[in-house]
């Protein structure tokens, strides 16, 4: 790589964006879990019921967040290219194309939640599906609020301002903590509460990122965001790297939501213990997901520029980062995993499988996330979208889904082999991932795009 001095990141550029993005994914994933607590109050079917929504509202907002990551791909290879008016122009119709898709899923949800709960599901306890049902229809109102924050804190993040991402962040998940405790604790209102709660919050990260949006003073701003002039050559370019990931992630999240649909059929006890310990196995992501939302910006901005060089060296120092954060975060959760599980009410027999999950996570954790993972937002940043795409579905279709079906059935693991079919899963895309890594072919997508 070049010296320091004619580097286009310097360390300390670096730790400007990492370091805020760190934070506030951690500082997401915590305030969840005491939103997961306030749930568990209510009881283990609320519990159940608001994880079974939450896998399907991450499918949801899976696919618009992905036209957001599209769009901070461009902002940064048009910054790398120098090219501030096309940056901006990018930002307001990023802006344009994530509303109208969150807003089409909202309505989608809206229309035929209970449908889509029945069909997903199938036979779940009648109070534990009552509850989903209640979570869903509110928590789709927030579709389309939540894709506009997600456009702008993708922008900010495109011009290495993480900071800004991270204060709305926290002050929207500030805002949403304070609002189920006066909610569920105070009014009583139960899960009703905790989506209400969620639907404000994001209501006004939405209207605080279009505001800071709007200053002049940023590298990328906004301008009459309201006055509708679309640029279909820009949203063309957006779509193309944002839809395979769109694609990809959609896919993703079926396959999860199939694995959900068979742990669905255990026990009571058995689902919430799988709920506790994907909230838990969520700290151990946040690494990974901060490492990876800063190689959008560092490897799409080289791209632009093209220092494919420079580059690659980024890429293998910001994923060995990934790996010495990650494992730390995996020693620690182990020695603490049994009182954080305790501080949940589930029973005896939820809370020991729970321990157990959160375990067996910690060791796969640290050996092949970041390769399945966060290493993808390399490729992905260099506009090598369709690889991903193409190895990540395969993958999560032969090892996860199916592997769940015969670890959990056949072989008669239960909750157990669905996490082990999730580890092969991750073991076969992070061995393709690698391979490409090394042989660079990634490098040479943009050019073409």
């Amino acid at each position: 790589m070049k010296t320091e001095t004619n580097a286009l990141f310097s360390r300390k550029d670096i730790s400007k964006i990492l370091f805020p993005l760190l934070v506030e994914q951690i500082l997401a994933v915590a305030l969840g879990m005491f939103d997961s607590m306030m749930v568990s109050s209510v009881g283990e079917a609320a519990v159940s019921g608001v994880s079974l929504v939450d896998s399907i509202n991450i499918l949801l907002i899976n696919i618009f967040s992905a036209l957001a990551t599209g769009g901070a791909v461009v902002c940064s290879q048009f910054l790398g290219h120098k090219d501030k008016e096309n940056a901006c122009n990018s930002a307001k119709q990023l802006y344009y194309a994530v509303f109208a898709v969150s807003s089409a899923l909202a309505v989608v949800a809206l229309c035929f939640s209970g449908g889509i709960l029945r069909f997903v599901f199938g036979k779940v306890d009648a109070d534990v599906m009552e509850y989903a049902k209640v979570y869903f229809v509110i928590t789709a109102l927030s579709f389309p609020f939540l894709g506009i924050y997600n456009g702008g804190a993708a922008l900010f993040r495109a011009m290495g301002n993480s900071r800004i991402s991270l204060y709305v962040s926290l002050v929207m998940n500030v805002f949403n903590v304070g609002g189920n405790a006066l909610l569920i604790y105070g009014f009583k209102l139960g899960v009703t509460g905790a989506a209400l709660s969620t639907l404000a919050a994001r209501i006004l990260g939405a209207v605080v990122m279009l505001v800071l949006s709007h200053n002049r003073n940023n590298i990328i701003f906004v301008d009459n965001v309201f006055r509708f002039r679309p640029s279909f050559p820009i949203i063309g370019k957006i779509l193309r790297i944002g839809i395979p990931g769109g694609m990809e992630n959609g896919m993703f999240q079926i396959g999860k939501l199939i694995t959900q649909s068979l742990v669905s059929g255990f026990s009571t006890p058995m689902i919430a213990a799988n709920a506790v310990a994907n909230t838990l196995s969520s700290f151990e992501y946040a690494a990974g997901g901060a490492v990876g939302l800063t190689l959008i910006t560092v490897i799409g901005r080289c791209t632009g520029a093209g220092e494919t060089e420079q580059a690659k060296q980024y890429a293998k120092k910001l994923l060995l980062t990934a790996y010495k954060i990650m494992i730390i975060t995996s020693v620690l959760l182990t020695v603490f995993a049994k009182p954080i599980i305790g501080l949940f009410d589930l029973s005896p027999e939820g809370a020991k499988a729970a321990l157990h999950l959160v375990l067996m996570h910690n060791a796969a954790t640290s050996l092949v996330w970041p390769l399945a993972f966060t290493l993808p937002n390399c490729f992905r940043a260099a506009s090598d979208v369709f690889f991903p795409m193409t190895v990540s579905i395969i993958s999560m279709w032969a090892f996860r889904v199916i592997g769940s079906y015969v670890f959990a059935l056949y072989f008669e693991l239960g909750i157990y082999g669905v996490w082990i079919a999730m580890f092969c899963d991750w073991l076969f895309r992070g061995s393709l991932f690698f391979i490409r890594l090394i042989n660079g072919k990634w490098l040479l997508k943009y050019n073409k795009t």
